[in-house]
């Protein structure tokens, strides 16, 4: 496949192929994580990283567990 149709597409990282109605079709890979450690690292600098619901205190945090 000629450099400028890969281009063109956004091809430039790695690519699925697959078959679909007699047609080989060439996508892009998906990466619905791109950018969380960044976003994360964001959060903590605001302090917003914290857990949205109270921890919920179990039998064993109550008697079993020690440090």
């Amino acid at each position: 496949m000629p450099k400028a149709i890969i281009e063109q597409a956004g091809l430039t990282e790695e690519v699925e192929l697959d078959v679909r109605d007699g047609a080989v079709v060439i996508a892009g890979t998906a990466r619905p994580r791109k950018g969380w450690a960044d976003e994360a690292r964001k959060m903590h600098a605001r302090d917003d990283d914290r857990p949205l619901d109270p921890s919920t205190i179990t039998r064993f945090d109550e008697g079993e567990w020690t440090w």
